[in-house]
């Protein structure tokens, strides 16, 4: 198989979901070897290689940076371009943090999906490693195991202790279409995470248009107060449980989806398209870029 990039450009506009500021995102065809690289318009241009070792935060979401520049909550648009094969683009970008859209990767999927890919004149140079890689985090319990295989997959189960969400499993591979069943699941959090997510800055972009909230226990009457002005969502009936903002779920999984696809955005920082057996328990975006990195150092 061979390389390939964009056939055309494409345009996404919208804010970010935990600065709360605009952001036009232009992608770009790309010449072969190019891989991801990430260039901020507003600053002449500097280029970010979507790669591991650029990652400067996991809180929340995936931010890289160097010397100069950094752009954050990467990983929907990498987990689209390995949904879609796309080995090589340019994302130029006016602000320090991709627009969080509806909270998927499928408007980045359905916009290229129309036009396909561009093969190029060189041959897929796959990540593939020779020996199983571990990553764990003792104090959570989460751990990634990558094993060598024939073929990319990628399966993980998540717990959250949620009486809500539940145990989830779920998985992606060749048999399973990336655009249909991964692409469209919507970020999420709990309801009582989301004040302190305020407090420390975050999550300003969010509201009922890009996030699924789960209500596991109440909160205070002033912080629903507080949170449904930046929500742009009545919260003053909150069930005792359940789902508010988006309580239609896409899939009853959509949680295990997103983090799985979050998952294959952060593991796409390995400096290519891996192809691996993935298999997880509990990830974040800390142990994901995690076990990128440690691909990265076992080819070096």
């Amino acid at each position: 198989m061979n390389q390939q990039t964009l056939k055309k450009e494409y345009i996404f506009e919208g804010k970010g979901l935990h600065t709360g500021k605009q952001a036009r995102v232009l992608l770009r065809p790309a010449p072969a070897g190019t891989g991801i690289v990430f260039r901020r318009t507003d600053l002449g241009g500097v280029e970010i290689p979507a790669v591991a070792g650029n990652v400067a935060s996991t809180r929340r979401s995936t931010l890289l940076k160097n010397c100069k520049a950094k752009v954050g909550t990467v990983e929907h648009l990498m987990s689209a371009l390995y949904g879609l094969g796309v080995d090589n683009a340019y994302v130029d970008v006016d602000s320090s943090e991709m627009p969080i859209l509806d909270g998927s990767a499928a408007p980045y999927v359905k916009a290229i999906a129309v036009d396909g890919t561009l093969g190029q004149d060189a041959p897929r140079a796959w990540v593939e490693i020779s020996h199983e890689i571990i990553v764990r985090n003792s104090r959570t319990g989460s751990w990634i195991k990558i094993t060598p295989a024939d073929e990319p997959s990628f399966e993980i189960t998540i717990d959250f202790n949620s009486k809500v969400i539940g145990v989830q499993n779920t998985r992606f591979d060749a048999s399973v279409d990336y655009a249909t069943q991964i692409a469209p699941c919507r970020t999420f959090c709990f309801l009582h995470e989301v004040f302190p997510l305020l407090l420390l800055g975050l999550a300003r972009g969010g509201d009922v248009s890009n996030a699924i909230v789960v209500v596991e226990k109440p909160v205070s009457k002033w912080q629903a107060r507080f949170m449904a002005k930046v929500l742009g969502h009545t919260l003053e009936s909150v069930p005792d449980s359940g789902y508010i903002c988006n309580p239609d779920l896409r899939f009853s999984d959509e949680c295990a989806r997103h983090k799985l696809l979050d998952l294959i955005g952060d593991l796409h920082l390995c400096g290519g398209m891996l192809k691996a057996k993935v298999e997880a328990y509990k990830p974040g975006h800390a142990l994901n870029t995690a076990a990128a990195r440690e691909i990265m150092n076992k080819l070096k």
